[in-house]
């Protein structure tokens, strides 16, 4: 509920907490594309029921993903913390994809799938407002490359969210071997230059804009 709204009925606060309990464990069996159909009989109530409490797909990941988008927060503040730069940085990318490989649904959030999500995708960006600090410090330290940029690990991101989305059933851990290769390529000593430049902010959003999915 939002600040100043009428408090829900007894009956229609459980269907809503049922939702969101069905939603959480649909999302992230299925991804932010599962049918609602599913997540309104999981919890037991009609269709028309969800759509009374989340008029939109949106809404109800709104309801959802800011809270579990938290532990991203954890995981920053250790990077941060590390006395190693370059060891809080793979900590810190190494532990983004392990929540992304538990969750389809987080690993959709995360790759921003639903911009028109509004809530979900500030606490994305909220969770995620450490990442420049953590990648300059590991500059700084001398283990990462040097013209490696904060619109290069969401490119990293959104290619690292479709290995674990196609492998997630086959073989789980196979994304820790494609980040490791990743990382290696990421070393300040196996650096070369690189003649193509970093995505601008305005070319991402519109990459974003363009591949989330339609109706």
């Amino acid at each position: 509920m939002t600040a100043g709204s009428r408090p829900l009925r007894a009956d229609a606060a459980r269907n809503r907490d049922k939702l969101l309990r069905a939603a959480t464990v649909v999302f992230g069996e299925r991804g932010l594309e599962a049918p609602l159909e599913e997540v309104a009989r999981r919890a037991g109530v009609s269709i028309g029921t969800l759509y009374n409490h989340f008029p939109t797909r949106e809404a109800l990941f709104d309801a959802i993903f800011p809270e579990r988008l938290a532990a991203l927060e954890r995981i920053a503040t250790a990077a941060l913390e590390d006395p190693s730069p370059w060891g809080g940085f793979t900590g810190y990318v190494e532990g983004l994809f392990a929540l992304q490989a538990e969750d389809r649904g987080l690993n959709d959030a995360v790759a921003q799938r639903f911009p028109a999500a509004t809530e979900l995708n500030e606490a994305s960006r909220e969770c995620l407002r450490h990442t420049e600090r953590i990648i300059e410090r590991a500059k700084e330290g001398g283990g990462l490359r040097a013209d490696f940029e904060p619109q290069d690990l969401a490119v990293l991101v959104w290619a690292m969210s479709q290995v674990i989305r196609e492998s997630m059933d086959t073989a789980p851990r196979a994304w820790r071997r494609c980040l490791a290769f990743f990382l290696d390529g990421l070393r300040a000593d196996a650096a070369h230059p690189i003649a193509e430049p970093a995505l601008t902010q305005g070319q991402m959003i519109r990459i974003v804009e363009r591949s989330a999915p339609r109706g």
